[in-house]
């Protein structure tokens, strides 16, 4: 979901132009890590958690079971996009350290107030939030801090990000970013293909992900 789990407005117009600039060497070197991020873990436990965070809440919107099942399956690669999303959260905080930008939790607030003017309400929100790019209610917060730290990077590099040299120049700070911290994919959640512009999976026919989502009624 790397195409649709991403912040609605300033990252999610630089990541569906611009190529992905993270690199993954895929080494087994970190038992139990699903990322390695500037030598910080970003555990299976911890993905797994994030995973069951947006499937319960998911669950919790729907009707019944047919209608979660559909859910599931139109959110079938929900793991290895959380993944990248996790990944992409830590470039852009080295990204935006670099350039000296910081938000505020006063800047979450008010983004979040405006945003829920418009949606008509916080419940409305967190169910847009959820439907269309795959962030549970708990994490709205963070996934409103991401988009403001994109927005600030791109104003403090001076770039318009409607522009295809703006978007390049976001992208080269990206990159800059995601070398110093030498990312580190498990080879089970795929690989980054810079040319493609895209998570490619890895051809591994042996590797199975397994899902733990689950279309039966919660006890």
């Amino acid at each position: 979901m790397h195409r649709r789990r991403r912040t609605a407005l300033v990252l999610s117009a630089a990541i569906v132009a611009a190529a992905p600039l993270l690199t993954g060497c895929g080494s087994d070197a970190h038992p139990g890590a699903a990322a390695v991020v500037g030598g910080s873990r970003i555990t299976v436990a911890e993905l797994q958690d994030r995973v069951d965070e947006v499937r319960s809440a998911q669950r919790a919107a729907t009707k019944d079971d047919a209608q979660y099942a559909q859910v599931v399956a139109s959110t079938g690669t929900l793991t290895r996009d959380t993944l990248h999303g996790l990944v992409l959260d830590r470039v852009l905080d080295r990204a935006a350290r670099n350039a000296g930008v910081k938000v505020t939790r006063k800047d979450t607030q008010q983004m979040r107030a405006a945003l829920e003017q418009q949606a008509g309400g916080p419940k409305a929100l967190e169910t847009a939030w959820l439907s269309n790019y795959g962030v549970a209610p708990k994490r709205l917060d963070d996934s409103l801090r991401t988009e403001i730290e994109a927005r600030k990077l791109a104003g403090e590099l001076g770039i318009d990000m409607n522009t295809t040299a703006g978007k390049a120049a976001f992208w080269k700070a990206m990159s800059a970013a995601s070398k110093e911290l030498h990312v580190d994919l498990n080879p089970r959640y795929g690989t980054w293909d810079v040319q493609k512009s895209s998570r490619v999976d890895a051809k591994t026919p042996w590797v199975r992900e397994v899902s733990t989502a689950s279309v039966q009624q919660p006890a």
